[in-house]
């Protein structure tokens, strides 16, 4: 049970809403559009899930050989950096997640085309690079960056495009949206750490800009990721297309979202890390109230 506990806490199971919930938004974008198959849809929601595990294994990992994660830090506990999990076991295990997350990927082929098949590649390097190599992203204040690519933009635009083989502009908003939410839970991590990370020479955003910038971009950021959806928000009102109380998603969220930021305002160290998991609850309740709301009879 403790070795269980240990891969869940690899895992980083409390951010994880993030990768479901650009698919969850895109699956229901989909249905509204009348192009929704399941399988495909079943596929992205596996592969979102997969990068995301093999992205927060390799950053656990990459950062415990650079000595950028230490013994009794703030933030949650770091298995390989206590010594619950040998370092060998980790990198073995993060390649071989990132083989079977290929394999899913590969099996979106026959829906979208092998044009896939590099822009799989492309995500792959990119949850490796996040941590790992010469120049790693996240060392070089382009976390956010890449955050809001890979799980904003990326994983919403493909999951329609496999399933209604086409580009739709209506997505990409509800990409961009999802990726501002996103980039706050990295904004959340990086605020807490901001003082090892400095200490370590890991140039996040938050080292770079300080931390009331952060907060500030954290405030913004989700508000900014509600006004893209403004023509959803308009076609509610003006010709019915969602009903009524789907009004109820954003509101919501911008109630949770600002009483989150009046929290990380007050907060320090190992407090902010309950904030980390509600900033990405927050991403899910409204994804979640927006499948309810697009796959509702019209």
């Amino acid at each position: 049970m403790k070795k269980i506990k240990i891969w869940v806490e690899c895992m980083r199971l409390r951010t994880l809403p993030v990768s479901l919930s650009g698919v969850v938004l895109a699956v229901g974008l989909t249905w509204r559009l009348g192009e929704f198959k399941l399988v495909p849809a079943i596929l992205c929601l596996v592969f979102a899930l997969l990068a995301q595990i093999v992205s927060n294994f390799a950053n656990e990992y990459y950062d415990y050989l650079r000595g950028t994660d230490k013994v009794g830090r703030v933030g949650p506990r770091r298995g390989v950096t206590e010594g619950d999990i040998a370092p060998t076991t980790l990198r073995n295990v993060t390649f071989a997640t990132l083989a079977v997350t290929g394999a899913v990927g590969c099996g979106l082929i026959p829906y979208g085309g092998w044009w896939l098949l590099p822009v799989g590649i492309v995500i792959a390097l990119a949850a490796l690079a996040y941590s790992a190599g010469p120049w790693p992203l996240s060392y070089h204040g382009l976390g956010e960056a890449a955050v809001f690519v890979f799980f904003g933009v990326v994983p919403v635009v493909l999951t329609h495009y496999v399933q209604a083989l086409h580009f739709h502009p209506l997505l990409l908003l509800a990409g961009m949206s999802i990726g501002f939410m996103a980039v706050n839970v990295l904004l959340v991590n990086n605020y807490r750490d901001v003082d090892d990370d400095r200490e370590a020479g890991k140039r996040t955003s938050v080292v770079i800009f300080g931390r009331q910038p952060a907060s500030a971009a954290y405030l913004i950021n989700g508000y900014v990721a509600m006004a893209l959806l403004t023509p959803i928000w308009l076609l509610v009102v003006m010709a019915q297309w969602l009903p009524w109380w789907s009004l109820v998603a954003p509101l919501l969220y911008l109630v949770l979202h600002t009483v989150c930021w009046v929290r990380l305002r007050h907060r320090d160290g190992a407090a902010l890390n309950p904030l980390l998991g509600a900033t990405a609850r927050n991403m899910l309740i409204f994804t979640v109230l927006m499948l309810v709301a697009l796959m509702w009879p019209s």
